[in-house]
């Protein structure tokens, strides 16, 4: 087992939490009950995972005198709503859950932003504990303490910033994770590299294959690559005023496909794949990086089996959709490009028509 730290010592009030990275390390249950106020937990997870993990998991904290409170949400991103939130506050309050319940998020990224969330608001604030379950949770949404759930209008309009005591993330849990989704985490781990990690994105070459045949090893060390980048980043501006921002290359674009698509249709991380290749171009097209960049870039997303051409929506709709941009600042749209591969930008200077002309030339033929 590695143990990372999301190190806040430097802010007024010193938030630092663990993020423990292993393979088979979900029975290790010292770790959580480390972290808990009271010997009584919630557990949130969702219809796919709970039949997996939750009986495990919950015979293992009662070895260890700790009470568990199940709470099986819907699986999907279409449930990531008012609605399935009110779901788990309805179970925290009939079953008496105090400030001091720790509630634990078992399950993907949908889980871990609506208990996040649900923790942020309970009684003004209770404690939580993010034990990811799937690639793209475990290198990214469950680190960070971004918090959220989706409205009709845009995708995690409606949250937080809220850090959890400590993440869990078992990578023997991507034994059970459909192909499908595990690419999708893949694109997350790209982004790492293409944003200010060049090492790790000749490596992530070198290593794909591995990574698609779920190595261990190679899983491993992925997955804590990715955290250090993440854990650097968020510990120098939790709240996205500055570097942080730069986490988003490619989700401006890939958060309006979600949308247009319909939640779920498409996953996260195969949105933030074709969004990311958007953004490349649009660099391009910027004079920032050059077509054997371009190349590059696209070619790895091909080697870990990702979508590369976006859907094809109406460029309007594209433009209206990404207009609800949580970067949008003074009714101006901000992008993240690419210098380099290996140093992301953001930048509001974009004209118009290189936009249109990005989005039309990365759609899908029909």
């Amino acid at each position: 087992m590695r143990t990372i730290t999301v190190d806040f010592s430097s802010a007024s009030e010193a938030r630092n939490y663990p993020i423990h990275i292993g393979n088979n390390i979900l029975n290790q249950t010292d770790l959580i009950v480390s972290c808990l106020q009271q010997k009584h937990v919630a557990i949130v997870s969702n219809t796919t995972v709970a039949p997996l993990y939750l009986d495990k998991l919950r015979s293992a904290l009662e070895e260890k005198g700790v009470r568990s409170i199940p709470i099986i949400l819907p699986d999907g991103e279409a449930y990531k709503n008012w609605e399935t939130l009110n779901l788990i506050f309805d179970a925290l309050l009939k079953n008496h859950c105090e400030r001091t319940t720790t509630i634990l998020a078992l399950g993907g990224g949908v889980i871990g932003d609506l208990t996040g969330f649900a923790a942020a608001t309970y009684l003004r604030g209770a404690p939580f504990i993010q034990i990811p379950t799937t690639l793209l949770a475990q290198v990214d949404s469950s680190v960070g303490g971004k918090t959220g759930i989706n409205h009709p209008l845009g995708k995690n309009m409606i949250g937080a910033f809220y850090q959890p005591r400590m993440v869990l993330a078992d990578s023997a849990t991507l034994d059970t994770l459909p192909g499908r989704e595990l690419r999708a985490g893949l694109a997350e781990i790209i982004k790492y590299g293409l944003i200010r990690d060049p090492a790790f994105f000749d490596w992530l070459e070198q290593n794909m294959q591995r990574l698609l045949a779920r190595d261990p090893v190679m899983l491993n060390e992925a997955i804590q690559r990715s955290c250090e980048n993440k854990a650097e980043i968020v510990a120098a501006d939790e709240k996205e005023s500055g570097v942080r921002a730069l986490l988003n290359l490619g989700h401006t674009f890939g958060h309006a496909i979600e949308n247009g698509m319909g939640y779920g249709v498409w996953l996260h991380g195969e949105a933030v794949a074709a969004g990311t290749i958007m953004a490349a171009e649009l660099s391009r097209r910027m004079k920032l990086i050059n077509e054997v960049d371009v190349a590059r870039i696209r070619k790895i997303f091909v080697q870990a089996e990702l979508p590369v051409a976006a859907p094809r929506l109406a460029p309007e709709k594209y433009l209206e959709l990404m207009a609800l941009d949580k970067k949008v600042s003074a009714g101006k749209a901000r992008f993240i490009l690419l210098n380099r591969i290996g140093e992301a930008v953001m930048r509001a200077d974009i004209p118009p028509a290189l936009i249109t002309e990005t989005l039309t030339a990365c759609m899908a033929h029909e």
